[in-house]
């Protein structure tokens, strides 16, 4: 039987979307840290773009068990 939103998989979606922010996040920082070890001058553009992956993958990490574990199973 197929619910509101489909046949979803809200464990497989739980993991899968936090393991998405982790990638984010450790973009963010082994990106960050890189520029940082090279010396050189850092663009403004680089340096935003590593910080907003980051943020949004923390974002990320801690918005998906509650999306995918709670709000969506409980409104099906």
């Amino acid at each position: 039987m197929t619910g509101r939103y489909g046949d979803i998989d809200y464990s497989r979606a739980t993991k899968r979307t936090f393991a998405v922010g982790a990638v984010l996040f450790a973009f963010g920082l082994l990106g960050d840290l890189y520029l940082r070890s090279t010396g050189g001058p850092i663009p403004e553009w680089e340096q935003a773009l590593f910080v907003d992956a980051e943020l949004f993958g923390v974002l990320v990490m801690l918005l998906a068990p509650f999306v995918f574990g709670v709000v969506l199973p409980l409104t099906e």
